[in-house]
């Protein structure tokens, strides 16, 4: 998850948001990794404030381009808070291993992550809305959106799509083996990493599935992790 980029000018600023303090190795400030993070997930938690109350919700999201999307019921407090433009943190994030070391001080994790600042932005316009609505479908699966009944126009009304631009944002990523004291790595103690997987496993048929009817072959391009 490295970057040539890196050591040039970042494609996303350094600012007092997202300026990693601690590790700051880790700290990516280049498209190639930050969209690379995002693309391998699909649920992000939002950081968001109502009257004086921090809330932190997780939902399902999509990138497209230089932005991130999120949708749901126009009935939602979340969304309808966020639909009049306010700032947010949203954040993505896949454990890689279990960073086992030969002292408990030492353990840790593996990780990709990526945090996002800004402020919240509704999509008004139908066609843009629908296209993205499409977009998120054809992300579970490429061709389905083609496959299911089409929305009905009260379906359509009564769902809010969000999005978030991406210049506010920062990947961190660890990898590889534990870092012991030196002194450390003399004991008898196992060390190393356990690799951790997000698998999308065999489709599961719908108990009221219509006799006949396989899993389409397009439900194996999902992938995640």
């Amino acid at each position: 998850m490295t970057s040539s980029k890196q050591a040039d000018a970042p494609d996303f600023p350094v600012s007092d948001h997202n300026r990693l303090r601690r590790a700051a190795e880790r700290g990516h400030y280049d498209r190639d990794t930050v969209y690379a993070v995002l693309d391998a997930g699909l649920l992000c938690h939002i950081g968001y404030e109502i009257d004086g109350q921090p809330y932190v919700t997780p939902t399902a999201y999509w990138r497209d381009g230089d932005r991130v999307y999120w949708h749901g019921s126009t009935g939602s407090r979340m969304l309808m808070h966020q639909r009049a433009g306010v700032p947010v943190c949203l954040t993505v994030s896949h454990m890689d291993g279990l960073v086992m070391a030969r002292s408990a001080f030492h353990h840790s994790v593996n990780y990709r992550s990526v945090m996002a600042f800004g402020t919240t932005e509704p999509v008004l316009d139908d066609d843009e809305k629908a296209r993205q609505l499409e977009r998120l479908i054809e992300r579970l699966a490429p061709g389905r959106w083609a496959e299911l009944r089409p929305m009905t126009a009260k379906e359509f009304k009564a769902t809010l799509v969000m999005s978030l631009k991406l210049d506010d944002v920062v990947a961190k990523v660890r990898s590889g083996p534990p870092v012991d004291d030196e002194a450390d790595y003399a004991l008898p103690v196992w060390a190393g990493v356990l690799p951790v997987r997000t698998v999308v496993a065999a489709p599961e048929d719908d108990p009221r599935l219509n006799p006949g009817i396989r899993a389409p072959a397009n439900l194996s391009a999902l992938t995640l992790g």
